[in-house]
């Protein structure tokens, strides 16, 4: 058997050392139109940065290594230029003599992967305009760093590699902003949720420009549908397509995005023709619709499923949930799943909570509190999607939530779960066993929720009460227009100023402590609504606000 593979990196690479270790004697030939089969693209940014200083420590397999260890004919600098799929060949060119010829398969494996959007905007092809893709753009960029030092830089685009870029660049002493056509940075979070990574990426000196969107680059700035930035680089990052061209030339069928469409073993519609990676079209997990996702952790997947079914082992690919997560700084940003936006999107009945814990026992030292937020189907309970903004301990916990949706969990699951528990590590009750209870006590009517979406149309006329039970010390860093005072601790003692007759809205700072004022307030009759995620959640959406942490010994 000879299998050809066209394109290295996660799912070429992936494939032919799997076919490999199945296929002792067969003929394995990987093309490369580059110097490099298997490099870590998803580091390239921290070499920008100087958190990798190893330019070798970036090439996970070099092509002499690679033959060595698997016995894979492996030519770089070999183009795939053209594909007949009926009579089995690939035609190749040797792009240092220009020299074409022609290489028969028996099975064919396409991994060209998906390129930067380059927008046709006027000045894009500037010398001081990059994209990042691989290691001789890395090298473009890391040279321009080193040799131009740069002050000030615009990233254009505030999705992963958009933020990490912007990271790092700020971390080489440049001066960054980020220009973003959404209203908030990071596709998969939902704009609650990005609320706290805005702050915090200002408060590392990163300028934002949210709604706005790049019409022209010049040699020293750039002009945006809002205003302009001066700047001495510029880092296109708005998306990636696949890149598809060659596959859409022999026959192979594209969906309306251009992503090469195949079965769940990898296929293409030519049965000898697999591909995998970010050029091809994906089942969303979740939903069971097609989707473009292009990470890297699908695409090993990917690769090595092609390789099982050509070796003749039924193995199928059940479909990508979006599993990622992003260091900015210290913060750890992680999403898996669905956000509000595509459950909308899919019309899936849902509802949500949210969670704010520690990342480990609040005694030990050096905790600090995550932000967690879990979608679920209000008619099946499963879970559908989780969001974690924090510090220490975000990575675990997102982990557990992927899994938990990958083995079709219903939210109140999460309760179930017995974690790793001691106090550097974790809680008693982990912040994934509270998204559990918390669901729990919504479905079963425990409580009843209100978003902070929805506290500006809740009327002031007296039909309703508006309650805060923080503290004194509390309310004076400040209140929700409405709202009266009465602490946690004296409610019992202050039923008679609460009208019975009357729906109450209660807060607190997190929605714990207004939790337990519902659950005293409906054991004496009243119908309560608690602020799901609390004070620090709406003054983090609606007032672009960090509010100082309830610390319960210092409130008073």
């Amino acid at each position: 058997m000879k299998t050809i593979i066209i394109g290295g990196v996660a799912g070429g690479a992936s494939a032919a050392a799997r076919l490999r270790r199945l296929k002792e004697n067969d003929e394995i030939v990987i093309l490369e139109r580059g110097d490099y089969i298997s490099f870590a693209n998803c580091g390239l940014p921290y070499f920008i940065g100087g958190e990798i200083t190893d330019r070798n420590m970036l090439t996970l397999q070099t092509p002499e290594s690679f033959r060595k260890r698997f016995n894979i004919d492996v030519r770089i600098k070999s183009e795939a230029v053209k594909i007949l799929p009926e009579s089995h060949t690939v035609t190749v060119r040797d792009i240092e003599t220009g020299k074409e010829y022609e290489e028969a398969f028996e099975k064919l494996i396409l991994s060209p992967g998906a390129e930067p959007i380059r927008p046709n905007i006027s000045g894009i092809d500037y010398p001081h305009v990059f994209t990042l893709r691989n290691i001789p753009d890395t090298m473009k960029i890391k040279s321009f760093v080193d040799n131009n030092k740069p002050k000030k830089a615009v990233v254009v685009g505030g999705g992963y590699i958009g933020v990490e870029m912007a990271e790092n660049l700020a971390d080489s002493g440049i001066e960054v902003s980020i220009v973003e056509l959404a209203d908030h940075l990071i596709a998969s979070l939902d704009a609650d949720m990005a609320a706290d990574v805005h702050r915090y990426i200002r408060s590392k000196g990163i300028k934002l420009f949210l709604n706005n969107g790049v019409t022209e680059i010049t040699d020293n700035k750039i002009i945006m549908q809002k205003g302009s930035i001066e700047t001495d680089m510029v880092i296109m990052s708005v998306g990636v397509r696949p890149e598809t061209s060659l596959a859409n030339e022999c026959g192979i069928k594209l969906n309306s995005r251009g992503s090469i469409i195949v079965n769940s073993n990898m296929q293409t519609n030519y049965p000898d023709i697999y591909a995998v990676g970010d050029a091809i079209e994906v089942n969303d997990f979740v939903t069971g619709t097609s989707a473009f996702i292009p990470l890297a952790g699908p695409a090993n997947k990917q690769g090595r499923i092609a390789a099982d079914n050509i070796a003749g082992i039924f193995t199928e690919y059940k479909g990508t949930q979006g599993s990622a997560i992003l260091k900015l700084f210290d913060m750890t940003v992680a999403t898996t799943g669905l956000n509000e936006k595509r459950a909308a999107a899919e019309n899936i009945n849902y509802d949500k909570a949210y969670v704010f814990s520690a990342s480990h026992a609040s005694y030990y030292p050096n905790a600090t509190n995550m932000s967690v937020k879990v979608l679920w189907d209000k008619n099946t309970r499963k879970l559908l999607g989780a969001q974690i903004v924090g510090f220490d301990g975000v990575d675990k916990r997102m982990d557990v939530f992927a899994t938990a949706i990958r083995f079709g969990a219903e939210v109140t699951d999460l309760k179930e779960l017995e974690l790793c528990y001691a106090p550097p590590f974790g809680s008693a009750k982990d912040p994934v066993n509270m998204t559990g209870f918390l669901a729990e006590n919504v479905i079963n009517g425990t409580v009843k929720q209100f978003f902070w979406h929805d506290v500006e149309k809740l009327p002031r006329d007296g039909s309703v009460t508006l309650l805060d039970v923080r503290t004194k010390t509390e309310i004076a860093r400040g209140m929700i227009d409405g709202f009266i005072n009465i602490p946690l601790d004296t409610l019992r003692d202050n039923l008679d100023k609460l009208p019975k007759d009357k729906p109450v809205y209660v807060h607190c700072h997190s929605g714990l402590r207004s939790y337990i004022a519902c659950r005293i307030l409906s054991g004496k009759g009243y119908d309560c609504y608690n602020l799901a995620g609390g004070w620090r959640l709406y003054e983090s959406v609606i007032n672009d606000r960090t509010v100082p942490e309830y610390i319960c010994t210092e409130c008073k």
